[in-house]
């Protein structure tokens, strides 16, 4: 590492520690480099000139720019994994009666516990995912429940209080029509062909507009639901957000959006031999101060799902990405080991059904 490094890494890590602007007295100070103050202010000089560090209006210090937390991320971090953290996730894994929404959600806890950062997994597209079926289940004379579930495992469900004059009967048939008009319907394309199915229905869902205004209502809510955060809170004791409303309220947004989460990720770049990609400062989707850190898994039965850390740009990006790298690949060998053994026993039967039906005339 060169001398020039060394001082771009202490900055960047020590404005981690303290979001303060770095000076360099406090180098010399903290750090004890043997070099002079001349020497190391020519040096951050340098590296303002090149874009890695900015100079602040209320001081003499340097702060790292995006470019210059870029080329730390790249080539100076070194990433730590807890053992805190494996034990953690391991405990979540020996227990087998876990789903996988389970193990996922606590996964990403663990994430957003150790990072102090916000974690969110982002679903499949919703043009991907298709209603598989809508179901009733009456809870007494005047309430019941409708279940919608997908061909991914989704499941939304609604619950109804009957006005007077309308019985389990009236909700169970227009349920019924309505899930053998929409099944297979892709999540995107529920509401507007609910919509346009309407007029045609008129004449049957008299009277039972208040059921179609209700799962309408829950389709929409249904379509919208392809994003899941975790650690919230964390946003809320950032600095650079809570001081700054309008930086709170984008990043809000962005999590709030999922089709507005994958451009962001669209826009990340991998980063060595990991399998995290990064989005640091984001300028023109207004995301400046804010860094992302993804990674794929691979859920049975799925495409590969995001699992993304996002917090400010002066985030730990050692820790972070280190773990979010462990956890991720820790999971996708955990799911694949399940699919593989599915499998296998799968294989492991088909020999000896072969076997029984060709014994069978013999027993004759």
């Amino acid at each position: 590492m060169t001398r020039e490094e060394t001082i771009l890494k202490l900055i960047v890590e020590h404005f981690i520690k303290t979001a303060q602007p770095v000076g360099s007295q406090t180098l010399l100070e903290e750090y004890h480099l043997p070099y002079s103050s001349a020497t190391i202010r020519a040096e951050m000089n340098a590296l303002e000139k090149q874009g890695f560090l900015e100079k602040t209006h209320t001081s003499s210090g340097r702060v790292p720019s995006g470019a210059g937390y870029t080329y730390y991320v790249e080539r100076l971090r070194e990433d730590s994994v807890d053992e805190e953290v494996k034990y953690a996730l391991q405990s979540i894994l020996d227990e087998k009666s876990k789903s996988v929404e389970e193990v996922m959600k606590e996964s990403c806890e663990i994430l957003s516990h150790m990072t102090n950062l916000a974690s969110v997994v982002l679903g499949p597209k919703a043009e991907e995912e298709h209603l598989l079926s809508v179901q009733v289940i009456p809870l007494n004379e005047k309430t019941a429940t409708a279940v919608f579930v997908t061909d991914r495992g989704y499941v939304e469900n609604k619950t109804f209080i009957l006005d007077e004059g309308l019985s389990i009967e009236d909700v169970t048939k227009t349920v019924v029509l309505l899930n053998d008009r929409l099944k297979g319907t892709s999540i995107s394309d529920l509401v507007p062909k609910m919509e346009a199915m309407k007029p045609a229905l008129k004449d049957y869902i008299v009277g039972h507009d208040m059921v179609y205004q209700a799962i309408l209502r829950a389709f929409v809510r249904f379509a919208g639901e392809r994003i899941k955060l975790y650690g919230k809170n964390n946003l809320f004791e950032t600095p650079e957000f809570t001081e700054d409303a309008k930086k709170l309220k984008r990043v809000l947004e962005l999590v709030d959006d999922p089709e507005a989460m994958r451009r962001a990720l669209a826009a990340s770049t991998k980063t060595g031999d990991e399998g995290v990609n990064v989005s640091i400062g984001d300028a023109e989707s207004g995301l400046e101060d804010v860094a992302i850190l993804s990674a794929e898994v691979k859920l049975p039965g799925e495409k590969k799902t995001a699992i993304s850390l996002l917090g400010p740009t002066r985030m730990d990006y050692e820790r972070a990405m280190g773990l979010l790298d462990y956890v991720s690949k820790t999971l996708d060998q955990y799911f694949n080991e399940s699919e593989r053994k599915g499998d296998s026993e799968c294989q492991k039967k088909k020999p000896e059904q072969k076997k029984q039906r060709k014994s069978s005339p013999k027993k004759k």
